[in-house]
């Protein structure tokens, strides 16, 4: 979803907001995404226009952080919810010094810090997951033997 058009004595200037290094011009959210946001934030504005406009005052307030200082995956808003995206560059646009504009793709929301004590500690919630994903699939495997 982008921004509307900018006139600015008739010229077009690509809109973007600076995230780290990335400049993003676009937002994209995933259907995957999508079913995290009424899942795990919120039930009634689910829509995708509703989500990707959330994501953007986000981004114009500058309120959107890197959860770790150097993955650029996982991003937080307001210190608080947690969500997984990634960026792409967009092909033939670039900003006044020629700079490329970036897609940024939400992958995943993980839920909010404030409602899941896991999310605080990222790497030991990703172990804990695998962990016991591995233990299922080695019960199951006992099963069926």
């Amino acid at each position: 979803m982008k921004d509307k058009i900018t006139e600015r004595w008739n010229t077009y200037e690509s809109f973007h907001v600076d995230l780290g290094d990335k400049k993003v011009a676009d937002i994209v959210i995933t259907n995957h995404a999508k079913s995290r946001w009424a899942d795990r934030i919120e039930d009634k504005k689910t829509g995708y226009e509703d989500i990707a406009d959330f994501m953007w005052q986000c981004l114009k307030q500058g309120r959107i952080e890197p959860y770790y200082r150097n993955e650029q995956d996982v991003y937080l808003i307001d210190d608080d919810l947690v969500f997984v995206a990634e960026f792409a560059v967009l092909e033939k646009e670039t900003d006044l010094t020629g700079n490329p504009l970036h897609k940024m793709i939400v992958v995943t929301y993980l839920g909010r810090m404030s409602e899941t004590i896991e999310l605080r500690d990222l790497k030991s919630y990703y172990s804990w997951l695998r962990h016991s994903r591995r233990m299922t699939l080695i019960k199951n495997s006992r099963k069926r033997k």
